[in-house]
């Protein structure tokens, strides 16, 4: 899908983050949403592959190996999802999780929306420099949850 957005890529230091959908690494994303990340746990590789294939992915690179991801849901228009963003342990609190944010949000396909959306149980601080806020009228929101979706599969 990202073959009809621009493809951005910013490299700093030994690092780059890209959109290019051709450089993302499905095996090391699957490994960090099915084992590691706690809200996606034993997701199926197809399912992974197919979120890939529908969204605008960022991946976060340290010398061509995948450190980082991102991924938006949106009709480029009015409302962005943002969702699966992580960094691996290993390289968080270097001001990576800053600089993939910059990106996101400063991709020309995302801009002038009127609504973004995401989810967080942990790096609320990270989301409110960038003007996420808590819902501000939780009771016109609605969900339909399905928690433990992925064990059974």
């Amino acid at each position: 899908m990202s073959s009809s957005f621009e493809i951005r890529e910013i490299t700093f230091g030994e690092f780059l983050i890209t959109n290019d959908e051709k450089k993302m690494d499905l095996s090391s994303i699957h490994d960090f949403l099915s084992k590691h990340s706690g809200w996606s746990d034993n997701i199926p590789l197809e399912i992974v592959r197919k979120s890939i294939e529908n969204s605008l992915n960022f991946g976060l690179f340290h010398k061509d190996i995948q450190i980082g991801y991102a991924r938006v849901i949106s009709d480029f228009s009015t409302i962005a999802y943002l969702g699966d963003v992580y960094i691996l342990e290993d390289y968080r609190k270097n001001g990576l999780s800053k600089k993939m944010m910059d990106t996101i949000l400063e991709h020309p396909n995302l801009q002038g929306l009127r609504r973004w959306i995401l989810l967080t149980s942990s790096a609320n601080w990270l989301y409110e420099k960038y003007g996420f806020t808590n819902l501000q009228n939780p009771q016109i929101y609605m969900e339909k949850y399905v928690p433990y979706i992925y064990e059974n599969k």
